[in-house]
């Protein structure tokens, strides 16, 4: 019963970053900023100058990772969006798609 409350209190969030975020090691420090935070996903370049980050894992990790990884990059960000959506479970850890 434990073990099902945990799974259903995880989710999935995919953010996407837009400004002057490519070419600047933005996916390299999202995963610096994703070790160890217990979650898991990816960061791609978009084929528009955009960054979309899926991150699945407790709310609580996943917005601890925002925070960082946008305070370290934030002179690259202009802004953001979020979408939440239910945990998959499709991922085994965090890396860099291409």
């Amino acid at each position: 019963m434990c073990l099902g409350k945990v799974a259903m209190s995880r989710q999935q969030q995919k953010i996407v970053f837009i400004g002057y975020v490519q070419g600047v090691g933005f996916r390299f420090a999202a995963c610096r900023c994703a070790v160890g935070r217990d979650i898991a996903g990816y960061v791609k370049n978009l084929p528009d100058g955009r960054v979309e980050c899926v991150v699945e894992g407790e709310p609580e990790n996943i917005r601890d990772f925002i925070e960082v990884l946008t305070s370290t990059m934030s002179e690259y960000i202009q802004t953001w969006t979020k979408q939440e959506s239910p945990y998959s479970g499709q991922f085994a850890s965090f890396g860099i798609r291409y």
